[in-house]
């Protein structure tokens, strides 16, 4: 269930990403935020394109209560041309996100955290220390059918100051697209 880099209670990686709005980011931007969510996306993957709105929803309910949510397409670009920078800014459109949308082009920062799939999940304390490792929720395909909100029940708890129930599922999704 934990990556090969990140375990539970490890520290979140440096990062310097370029965001769909050509602005940089780093880890030094989020300093405000109690709690960061990072996603690792795609544009090309039918989970993560299940999950969008989901995605959304999240930013929506939980930016108010100090929580930065944040999504990183670490995908080769050149055989997966979809998970290009421009197609990223264009799907970003397209889909009305509202959260913000990195490219990590070099592939380092995925490495880093270890991450392998998309979407997968990694929520970080105002320490900045690994708290919840995973996947979203237990259905990808329908919305409506979910049972466990496992970032949702992760981010409350966190919130409330208590123990996060489930603090690691494995991730579900279309393996990251490693450049040759």
């Amino acid at each position: 269930m934990a990556t090969e880099k990140l375990k539970i209670g490890s520290s979140l990686p440096e990062f310097n990403l370029i965001g769909i709005d050509k602005k940089h980011y780093s880890n030094d931007y989020f300093t405000d935020y109690k709690i960061l969510v990072v996603i690792f996306s795609c544009n090309h993957c039918p989970y993560v394109q299940a999950y969008e709105e989901r995605m959304k929803s999240l930013v929506n309910d939980y930016t108010q209560k100090g929580v930065g949510i944040i999504a990183i397409n670490s995908n080769d670009a050149e055989n997966y041309p979809d998970d290009s920078f421009e197609n990223m800014q264009k799907r970003a459109n397209e889909r009305k996100f509202n959260f913000i949308y990195l490219r990590d082009e070099t592939q380092i920062t995925a490495k880093d955290f270890g991450a392998t799939h998309t979407p997968e999940i990694f929520v970080f304390d105002s320490e900045r220390k690994l708290r919840y490792h995973g996947k979203i929720d237990d259905n990808w395909q329908k919305e409506d059918k979910v049972e466990n909100k496992y970032l949702r029940d992760a981010l409350d708890a966190l919130l409330a100051g208590k123990e996060i129930p489930v603090p690691e599922t494995f991730s579900i999704g279309c393996t990251i697209k490693w450049k040759k």
